[in-house]
């Protein structure tokens, strides 16, 4: 069964009116018409409250049965897009601490001072600049991979 099947009759079966139900959930009765009428589905705090107000489980409200309903299928879409979500923003922080790190290299390198000592050896930090560009690249390719990962994303769905 459906989610706006399995609403409708747990709704009728409790002698609820939309009205009354969209009061008890504080939304509008035509909320409760489109989920009714599959023009649209709430999300996933609302399917939790009503799960609580009618005392039944989650599984028997968005699945119905034992096959796969709307309600189900845009829950997992959810589930996955906030899990990319989260991965892009963790990449992306990744990325920028790690441009932070290659432009302090290359700042520190430039504001240093060469010096000789007096056993004549040549005191340099040049170690930095390879060590900052190489953070600068890394952090590049952390921001094309993101982007490319979004775009293959983008145009796979």
């Amino acid at each position: 069964m459906d989610f706006s099947e399995q609403l409708k009759t747990i709704r009728k079966e409790r002698g609820l009116t939309q009205e009354q139900l969209a009061n008890e959930l504080m939304v509008s009765r035509q909320a409760i018409s489109n989920w009714e009428n599959n023009k649209n589905l709430p999300d996933l705090e609302m399917v939790v409250r009503i799960s609580k107000l009618f005392h039944i489980s989650l599984d028997e409200l968005i699945l119905g049965g034992n096959e796969m309903t709307h309600m189900a299928e845009k829950l997992i879409h959810d589930g996955k897009e906030t899990r990319r979500a989260k991965l892009n923003l963790i990449s992306i922080s990744i990325g920028a601490v790690l441009l932070l790190m290659g432009i302090g290299c290359l700042v520190i390198k430039s504001l240093s001072v060469e010096y000789i000592d007096a056993q004549g050896v040549l005191h340099e930090n040049f170690f930095l600049l390879p060590i900052g560009f190489l953070f600068i690249f890394s952090s590049l390719m952390t921001f094309i991979g993101v982007g490319f990962n979004n775009l293959r994303v983008k145009y796979q769905m």
